[in-house]
């Protein structure tokens, strides 16, 4: 048992530091785009968060289905059939293809008039109506590598799309800085130019993985083809409560963000920096959660018992409860030395990132814990169950009381960033029931 328990330990581990490093350089371009923009004035960074509201909702949809396809992804390969391999490959790419089409289109109606309601004034509309209109490259490059992401992680080779992003994340920083400031000989494009190379280091991405996959000499490339319609059926019913998910959690996070406008330029600054480090550092646990669910898909897959899933379920929450307190610790750090971090924003900017701190330190622990049952839970096809107990906490508690906050009552934004916290609570009881109790685990052999 306790060989079977450091095998386990290290096949999650295996997984999951690839993944996490993947999300961390993911979530750290926006960091970093934030800390290149911040010399530019609270302006620029409010700017950058409203289209970055916009055009994440976009990229949350698209890795939604990812997010889907990687389960499906996981369980053909735990059973052993290539062709439903080589088919979930092939919808995952046309249906990522297929939303991001529908999301440029949303794109071209919807912006213009989205970001001039929320705009501060027209400086600010103006500089987020360019960033989106570029970054919607990003979105175009992201609809091929989130699939293909989403084929290798579900195949357990995690390292690929961690590679990927090794190769593009510098590229992207260091294109961003050119254009930007205007050196090297680039011109100096300002709030544009952390657009341009967010685009630029998307398509290098996505064609690193072409390039992988079309390398691949794995038995499934040559194995049969499922019809389709069906295949693509199939694939839908699994995948719309989990995109539904998915996507519910950005639409909210974005109209949330828009909420947040309303603030004046300092504290919405603020919440533009803060936000991202929330998932930059929230990485190493939903990295695990998300590899907890993979191994999970693959050990149902091949038909596995009860005893040996609830011994690595185990192992799994103890080694995300001690990412928990790192995560809690680099919250603290970017709220204490946000001065030294963001070199020039205003002191009353970082007074309203000390009132987020209460929040940061006790956040990681009920969120990471959420997310490993969650990610269990999916893989064992309560998709319907975990899009509920995230739906609803979403749209008839954060989204209606952050408006109530900040648009009627005008409470301190410290007040409003709590929220994030007291959500987490709501979803903690049904989600641990689900994952301990459900009778889809009575069902397992023992």
């Amino acid at each position: 048992m306790k060989r079977s328990a450091t095998r386990d330990w290290r096949q999650l581990l295996g997984m999951a530091w690839p993944m996490a490093l993947r999300m961390l350089m993911l979530h750290g371009i926006v960091v970093v785009d934030a800390w290149l923009v911040a010399s530019l004035g609270e302006e620029a960074l409010a700017a950058m968060g409203l289209a970055s509201a916009v055009g994440g909702l976009l990229l949350g949809a698209q890795n939604a289905f990812s997010n889907a396809a990687q389960i499906l992804v996981a369980q053909a390969w735990g059973s052993g059939r290539p062709e439903a391999l080589r088919s979930n490959y092939r919808t995952s790419v046309l249906i990522n293809l297929s939303v991001c089409a529908i999301g440029l289109g949303f794109l071209a109606l919807s912006a213009e008039p989205i970001l001039r309601a929320s705009a501060h004034s027209e400086e600010v509309f103006l500089g987020a109506r360019n960033y989106l209109l570029i970054f919607s490259g990003v979105v175009i490059a992201e609809a091929f590598g989130q699939s293909l992401s989403a084929f290798f992680n579900g195949c357990g080779e995690t390292r690929a799309p961690f590679y990927s992003y090794v190769f593009s994340v510098p590229i992207n920083i260091a294109l961003s800085y050119a254009l930007i400031h205007g050196v090297w000989g680039m011109p100096a494009l300002g709030l544009a130019g952390a657009a341009l190379g967010s685009v630029v280091g998307s398509a290098v991405r996505a064609g690193y993985l072409l390039f992988r996959v079309s390398q691949d000499q794995g038995h499934w490339r040559s194995a049969q083809l499922e019809p389709l319609w069906p295949a693509a059926r199939r694939h839908l019913a699994f995948a719309l409560p989990i995109a539904a998910t998915f996507f519910s959690a950005q639409a909210s996070a974005s109209v949330c963000m828009l909420i947040y406008a309303a603030y004046d330029v300092y504290q919405f600054a603020a919440l533009t920096l803060m936000l991202p480090w929330v998932h930059v550092a929230g990485t190493f646990g939903m990295a695990w959660a998300q590899a907890t669910g993979i191994v999970v898909a693959q050990h149902l897959g091949q038909g596995g018992g009860r005893a040996k899933l609830d011994a690595f379920l185990w192992m799994a929450w103890r080694g995300v409860m001690v990412s928990s307190l790192a995560v809690a610790a680099i919250y603290a750090c970017v709220v204490l030395f946000a001065g030294e971090i963001y070199d020039g924003i205003d002191g009353r900017t970082r007074a309203a990132l000390l009132t987020f701190l209460p929040t940061l330190l006790l956040l990681p622990w009920p969120k990471n814990s959420n997310a490993i049952c969650g990610n269990t839970l999916r893989a064992a096809g309560r998709t319907v169950y975990v899009m509920h107990i995230f739906v609803w906490p979403q749209w008839a508690f954060k989204v209606p009381l952050s408006a109530a906050m900040v648009l009627w009552w005008h409470a301190p934004v410290g007040w409003v960033f709590a929220i994030l916290f007291a959500e987490e609570l709501l979803k903690f009881i049904p989600f641990h029931r689900g994952l301990l109790w459900g009778e889809w685990k009575r069902s397992l052999p023992d």
